[in-house]
């Protein structure tokens, strides 16, 4: 068989690629699209290909599988590469499972990258900003894992209790966001985080999981030195719902910042009664 004749046929095979995109917002819980991505067709046509009846079809599909899985693109100098790369592995959801050392050890990563690098596949995390600001190759690398699902939890609870801020802010979204109620006693812990960004970020995961074994750790939090916690764990409260809240929340009607007073009223409101 020639040259050209095994291109043609691996091509054929790895060429099923629906042209689309899918836009993925997580405030405050992951919504996930049913349909495959581009890049997850691609790489399951390579995977059928490796059972070719030809030989070099399947060599040349193995090596276009270890090109397009290679931990090289996550540990580019390029920033927007390495981000680029997150969101491939992301395409790929739990297929990119191998990769969840190289994707947990990306997660302290915080240089800012244009929203655009990855097209309409970025997803927006609920504490990291909105479409109009920068995400980073550490956002992405969490919204991969979160993609890859249980196999990526243990790595996050561990990652969750790093040296990196950066990395346990990142660690607790995606525990979130992933809905993991196995995490939640290192949540709760991890609300007496040294950094507030991390306290801040954790507040949101256990109120997006919603367990109700948070509610004393985040009654605390209300008194936190940082505005931003004391209003994340109010917001939180009121999407758990229990009513042992309403008193912290009724004297962060009288927080000195206006918007911990504010998510506090919403807070009681959701919680009703």
């Amino acid at each position: 068989m020639s040259p050209l004749t095994v291109f043609i046929r691996t091509l054929l095979k790895s060429s099923a690629i629906f042209i689309g995109t899918t836009v993925i917002f997580l405030n405050p819980r992951l919504e996930v699209s049913a349909r495959p991505s581009p890049y997850a067709m691609r790489y399951n046509s390579l995977v059928e290909a490796l059972n070719d009846r030809d030989p070099d079809v399947r060599k040349i599909a193995a090596r276009s599988l270890q090109r397009i899985t290679a931990p090289g693109g996550l540990a580019s100098p390029d920033p927007a590469t390495r981000t680029r790369a997150a969101c491939d592995l992301k395409d790929m959801g739990r297929d990119a499972a191998p990769m969840i050392a190289q994707l947990t050890a990306l997660l302290a990563d915080a240089s800012p990258v244009d929203l655009a690098v990855c097209g309409e596949r970025t997803w927006s995390h609920g504490r990291f900003g909105n479409r109009d600001e920068a995400t980073t190759p550490g956002q992405q690398a969490a919204a991969a894992l979160v993609a890859i699902g249980e196999p990526a939890r243990d790595p996050l609870m561990k990652a969750l209790k790093g040296t990196a801020w950066v990395a346990r802010k990142n660690a607790a979204w995606a525990l979130g966001a992933m809905d993991a109620s196995e995490a939640v006693p290192a949540l709760i812990d991890a609300l007496k985080d040294t950094d507030a960004g991390v306290r801040e970020q954790v507040a949101w995961a256990l109120g997006a999981i919603g367990d109700h074994r948070a509610v004393d750790g985040l009654i605390a939090a209300l008194k936190d030195s940082a505005p931003g916690v004391r209003k994340q764990a109010a917001w939180a409260l009121g999407a758990i719902g229990d009513h042992r809240a309403v008193n912290g929340l009724m004297q962060c009607l009288k927080d000195p910042e206006a918007g911990v007073r504010k998510q506090a009223a919403w807070a009681l409101g959701a919680i009703g009664g």
